[in-house]
């Protein structure tokens, strides 16, 4: 508000740093939003990187060069992401203008993900104490720290706010879970009160691979009660991932390759657009009128399943290129009908889809929809359109969104790094006011609970991954 041309900064990259005898160095190479402070400390550093290189390589200019750049810039790449996510919040304040004072301050201190609340703790063990007293909404002297408030929604209370996929996939027999989902279930219980399945297929012709859990058959019903009984005993409760393929099925097992298909033995694929996944896979139908009914119904009729089988929280899968996500996704979808075109009318089926859901679902019981916020992808679905879609689903039932990203097209480019979609889960929280559960390389507490006391998400999926 102040005018200043600052305000909206140009980020400089450069897919090449030298040619010949010509290289680049500081901002002529590479800049970052003057927010975090480090222009000149990285331009002096590549140029004491730049002497050091042509030092060590003598009289060969090329292969300096490019030790030279090889050296820099991973580590400029990381602070120029840093950088983006401070310039994003100076350029968009009003987004947290309805925060509590106390939300506000630390949001702003952890703005950049240079400084966490492990950090901030180290320099304040006071203020991070006032910290985890407001989130608690304690009066007293100690609080716990904010991945470990509890949290309710509908009628569903969680005593923390850590959240486990579980992992284990790929170990079914026609669609009916073996034992190593049991075990697994059991064991990822041990340490969460919520754990999620992995995606389970609303009919045969749902499922990725042949060896993918389903829930289209009373004996799937079983199973999957026995499951469920298994982690209520541990004091945890366990939500169901329902989804459906789309032109990403019919694949072979992960373990050969991702989304490699099936030769002999495979079935036919759905998608919005009769478009494949790849030039290897197969081209799916493009989905007609009673296309789009039966797969509803078949939603409908795996929830009742999953109702029957005690789940505590269902999830409709709208992400990662599968079958409800060609509908939301411009590169996935080119119909020329209702269903096609505008995002409003992109977001039509999926919405069908949740209304019929909900409509069959407990009204106690928590609805969540996953989310991609990127496709990663250029002139693909964008996390502006996942605000506007998760406004949609919020009035049409929907509590909470996990927030995803990519996998819509093998072509993306993915950006990975520490707790890589809180900032995403971020914007469609606190832009589209609904409640985000995330995950992607939150691997400490102390990240988990810089998301959550930052206003960032409301759950945390942790990852085990080193």
């Amino acid at each position: 508000s102040n005018n200043s041309q600052w305000i909206n900064f140009v980020t400089i990259r450069n897919r090449n740093w030298y040619r010949d005898n010509v290289v680049l160095l500081g901002d002529a190479a590479h800049t970052a939003h003057f927010s975090i402070g480090s222009g000149t400390k990285l331009a002096m550093e590549d140029a004491i990187s730049l002497a050091r290189a042509l030092d060590q390589h003598g009289d060969d200019l090329g292969a300096a060069l490019a030790a030279y750049e090889s050296e820099r810039r991973p580590i400029v790449e990381r602070f120029q992401q840093a950088a983006a996510e401070s310039r994003s919040y100076f350029e968009n304040t009003a987004r947290y203008v309805h925060f509590e004072p106390m939300q506000f301050a630390f949001h702003l201190l952890t703005r950049s993900g240079r400084i966490d609340y492990d950090v901030l703790r180290l320099r304040d063990a006071a203020y991070a104490d006032r910290v985890d007293r407001w989130f608690a909404r304690s009066p007293g002297a100690i609080a716990p720290p904010p991945l470990f408030t509890p949290l309710q929604f509908r009628g569903l209370t969680l005593p923390t706010r850590v959240v486990r996929s579980h992992g284990i996939v790929e170990a079914s027999a026609d669609g009916a879970p073996l034992a190593g989902y049991s075990t697994d279930a059991i064991d990822a219980a041990e340490g969460s009160p919520l754990i999620l399945t992995p995606i389970v297929a609303t009919s045969p012709g749902a499922r990725i691979t042949r060896a993918d859990a389903g829930i289209y058959s009373s004996k799937h019903v079983e199973v999957w009660r026995e499951i469920v009984e298994s982690v209520h005993q541990r004091g945890a409760t366990i939500g169901l991932r329902l989804g459906h393929a789309g032109r990403r099925g019919s694949t072979r097992p992960r373990s050969a390759g991702l989304d490699r298909p099936i030769h002999d033995g495979g079935w036919p694929l759905l998608s919005a657009s009769a478009i494949p996944y790849s030039s290897r896979n197969p081209v799916p139908k493009e989905m007609d009128r009673a296309d789009m009914d039966r797969v509803k119904a078949e939603f409908v009729e795996a929830t009742t399943r999953a109702l029957e089988a005690s789940f505590d929280l269902l999830q409709i899968h709208m992400a990662h290129g599968y079958l409800l996500a060609s509908f939301l996704s411009p590169l996935t979808n080119k119909r020329t009908d209702e269903y096609g075109g505008s995002l409003e009318n992109r977001l039509r089926f999926p919405v069908e889809v949740l209304v019929a859901v909900r409509e069959a679902w407990p009204q106690e019981r928590p609805l969540s929809v996953a989310l991609n916020a990127s496709d990663w992808a250029r002139d693909g679905f964008d996390v502006d359109d996942a605000i506007f879609v998760a406004g949609v689903l919020k009035d049409h039932g929907c509590d909470i969104v996990e927030v995803l990203a990519g996998y819509t097209t093998p072509r993306m480019r993915p950006r990975y790094g520490p707790a890589f979609l809180a900032p995403l889960a971020d914007r469609i929280r606190n832009e589209a006011g609904i409640p985000t559960l995330v995950g992607g390389g939150i691997m400490t507490t102390g990240r988990a609970n810089t998301v959550l006391a930052g206003g960032r998400a409301d759950l945390c999926v942790l990852d085990p991954s080193p």
